[in-house]
């Protein structure tokens, strides 16, 4: 058995756990700066950040100005407010995009940089360091050192990484997940199941990391009726946000494969929510993926609770509402977009420019 797995994130799960361990947030530094979203003040989140930062000591500014998918400009805002307050240390309260933003703002933190997409591969010594604390369930960016940025010029989405944006600690309350909208709720898990899915078809799966992913999909598996019928119990929250950031340790050794390539362009073009657009995709890919790696491919769809391919495009359906009707020439362009993203070398079944079609027009084409 070979494999090479890495996690510097010390992770606290359960109820009120920010809270409960602000002995160990204290040696964070004295100054930090919340990058958040709007929805933090409403989740409970921001609350429990102050009060923890009041026990501790701790002067904070808020930069809540993280867009959805935020772009190397909002970024580069929330590090010049890092810079002008001086922070020692970053918080990220919210989802993707917070949890995304904060990682490269903890590197401007230290020093500007014209183009952000050049900083993967920051040195830690040029990180601050950062707590995430997660708001929905789904992404896992509080484990990975993964930042996704929005590229204006190329017009798509970019990971800019380093293992300096691992953060240093990551707290996990369902409680933050209460109120979110149903959409959210379910997209975000999709992404969740993405994420665990991509992962046992990366050509840097292992035995860990598959583990990982079985368990995550179970136990997603396990709450999608309540998923579907927006009836989530707090402990079905709990179980979510958990198999989220399972997923996210799969991804942080794996990388991901075709689904997040293609789904960048429905995002960037089309405004699909990022977990909706792989929610589209992934029974197609995975389609192609079963026909020609049978054993793999049913152990990933086994693992969800499906039969097959078709099986999972079914019990999306109804979370997904109507799917888009995208014309051959757009499709084209972005199965050549997504066929230049190194993605795609990183799944054990090879799709090349004319496959990558074939799933788009299959799963959104017109």
């Amino acid at each position: 058995m070979n494999f090479n797995y890495y996690m510097p994130v010390r992770i606290f799960c359960g109820r009120d756990c920010l809270v409960k361990n602000v002995d160990y947030i204290s040696s964070f530094g004295k100054r930090a700066i919340v990058v958040t979203g709007k929805s933090s003040a409403k989740n409970g989140a921001l609350a429990d950040i102050a009060s923890a930062f009041e026990k501790a000591g701790i002067k904070y500014c808020v930069f809540d100005r993280v867009m959805p998918n935020p772009t190397a400009e909002n970024v580069r805002e929330g590090g010049s407010a890092a810079r002008r307050f001086g922070a020692d240390f970053v918080v990220a309260a919210g989802g993707g995009s917070p949890m995304d933003a904060a990682k490269v703002i903890a590197r401007l933190a230290k020093g500007d940089a014209e183009d952000v997409f050049s900083l993967g591969g920051a040195a830690a010594e040029d990180v601050l360091p950062m707590i995430h604390i997660p708001t929905t369930a789904g992404t896992g960016s509080e484990v990975t050192p993964y930042a996704i940025l929005t590229d204006r010029v190329q017009e798509t989405k970019r990971n800019v990484s380093s293992p300096a944006f691992f953060p240093r600690a990551a707290f996990l309350d369902g409680k933050y997940l209460r109120g979110i909208p149903h959409d959210t709720a379910v997209y975000t898990a999709i992404d969740a199941v993405s994420h665990a899915m991509e992962g046992m078809l990366s050509v840097r799966a292992g035995a860990l990391s598959d583990t990982l992913a079985k368990e995550s999909l179970h136990m997603i598996s396990s709450e999608f009726s309540s998923l579907t019928a927006d009836a989530l119990t707090d402990e079905g929250r709990d179980r979510l946000l958990y198999a989220a950031a399972l997923a996210g340790m799969v991804i942080a050794n794996t990388g991901t494969c075709a689904v997040h390539s293609m789904g960048y362009s429905l995002t960037y073009e089309h405004g699909a929510p990022h977990g909706r657009a792989n929610g589209l995709l992934l029974p197609d890919f995975l389609a192609v993926c079963e026909e020609r790696s049978p054993e793999r491919g049913g152990q990933i769809l086994g693992a969800f609770g499906c039969k097959n391919a078709f099986g999972l495009k079914e019990l999306f359906r109804p979370l997904l509402g109507g799917r888009e009707q995208i014309g051959d020439d757009l499709l084209r362009k972005y199965a050549k977009r997504a066929a230049a993203n190194k993605n795609i070398s990183n799944c054990i079944v090879r799709f090349d420019e004319e496959d990558l079609f074939r799933v788009l027009k299959s799963a959104v084409g017109k």
